[in-house]
């Protein structure tokens, strides 16, 4: 059985899609969260790695650079 500290920060991982506004229009966002990361793709040619801090903030860590309204968009919709 695996403890539940083990399972905290995978506790809603999977693969996520939904439209988000972004420079100027709703384009497709497709986000993976695996554990502590998300990997986020906008309208398929903008990608970008977020990590999730222990405190709950979103830190990004590669890939393009993104809008802070964005990550916090992202942020609303993977851990609410």
């Amino acid at each position: 059985m695996i403890e539940e500290k083990d399972t905290t920060p995978a506790d809603k991982d999977g693969k996520y899609e939904f439209e988000i506004h972004y420079s100027g229009r709703e384009v497709a966002c497709h986000v993976e969260k695996i554990q502590n990361k998300l990997m986020v793709r906008i309208d398929n040619n903008i990608e970008a790695e977020l990590t999730i801090q222990e405190d709950g903030c979103l830190v990004q860590t590669g890939g393009n650079d993104l809008a802070d309204s964005a990550v916090d968009y992202i942020k609303k919709r993977i851990l609410g």
